[in-house]
């Protein structure tokens, strides 16, 4: 009796993911028309990636988005900084509106995609760099490789590329995280429970698109970075040198109530300037931006204005 009552619930799940993966590849069709993309498509090499520029002024900033984030997670910030200031917010390749990129997935393909995409969008340089957790990485390897395009950095709790051991017992936690997260949305659980499945943190513009920011897509190509760390982080520890950034605009921003090896580490990060600053921001939260965002535009506001009076002397 145990064999046949398992054997229905299992022909039952099975039943049930059939239906939704059925009603999703449907439903899904329709999503690009209920959720069209905020920005542009720029063709990039063999792909196009999603572009969503607002504002005017120099130097431009560009928004890089942490891992499993797409341009959506920069609402407040870009929709405050855009009133004085050009800014740009983009999906990397795989994730929301943009179509897949090449393997691998590490920093620095992805730096190579975002200065092939601000040029080939005819966004000039130079930029403000702004990147959170992961996207801290990417601009860090951009800045390194184009130091006269790069006007300023601001880093958010970026990831620490010194921390090998828990990247590397992280990497497949991260992986079978958004291989599970995928599934859910591939059998249409994300589309009906989207408000339990949505991370807590998403900004409005996120959690409104949801199917799209969040979707089958985005999570294999978070699982494709996060497979990636250990190479990610090897390329962002050949940037770290004394004086690295030379007398570049740049704050390092942390949560509070991190231990001190975080700390001591980002005191280190905002050291490769001499004219590097340090904040400890009010909240724990890692998604500074969001809960604190305040503070994370004065930060793009002074690094812009730190150049400016540079520039001018």
């Amino acid at each position: 009796m145990l064999r046949r009552i398992t054997g229905w619930c299992t022909a039952l799940v099975a039943l049930m993911a059939g239906a939704g993966f059925g009603y999703e590849s449907v439903a899904g069709q329709h999503d690009g028309e209920r959720f069209p993309a905020p920005g542009r498509l720029v063709r990039v090499g063999a792909q196009q990636l999603h572009l969503n520029c607002s504002g005017t002024g120099s130097p431009t900033v560009v928004l890089e988005a942490g891992l499993a984030e797409s341009s959506a997670s920069w609402e407040v910030i870009q929709r405050e900084l855009s009133g004085g200031h050009r800014v740009c917010a983009y999906d990397r390749a795989g994730y929301a509106w943009s179509q897949d990129g090449p393997p691998p997935r590490t920093a620095a393909q992805a730096a190579g995609e975002l200065h092939a995409l601000l040029t080939a969008a005819g966004e000039a340089g130079p930029y403000v760099l702004a990147g959170h957790s992961y996207g801290g990485s990417i601009v860090r390897v951009f800045a390194d490789r184009q130091p006269d395009l790069t006007a300023g950095l601001v880093l958010i709790d970026v990831t620490d590329e010194n921390a090998v051991q828990a990247l590397h017992m992280s990497r497949p936690l991260l992986a079978a995280q958004f291989t599970v997260n995928g599934l859910l949305a591939r059998v249409g659980l994300l589309r009906l429970f989207s408000d339990a499945l949505v991370p807590s943190d998403a900004t409005t513009a996120a959690r409104a698109q949801a199917l799209v920011v969040y979707g089958s897509r985005s999570m294999e190509a978070a699982r494709a970075e996060a497979w990636a760390a250990l190479d990610s982080a090897a390329q962002v520890r050949g940037t770290v040198r004394p004086g690295a950034w030379g007398n570049l605009p740049v704050v390092v921003i942390i949560p509070a109530y991190q231990p001190a090896v975080a700390v001591e580490q980002a005191r280190r990060l905002a050291a490769l300037s001499s004219r590097g600053k340090f904040l400890i921001a009010a909240t724990s939260e890692h998604y500074v931006q969001h809960a604190q965002p305040g503070l994370v535009i004065d930060a793009v506001r002074a690094v812009i204005a730190d150049g400016t009076r540079s520039r001018s002397r």
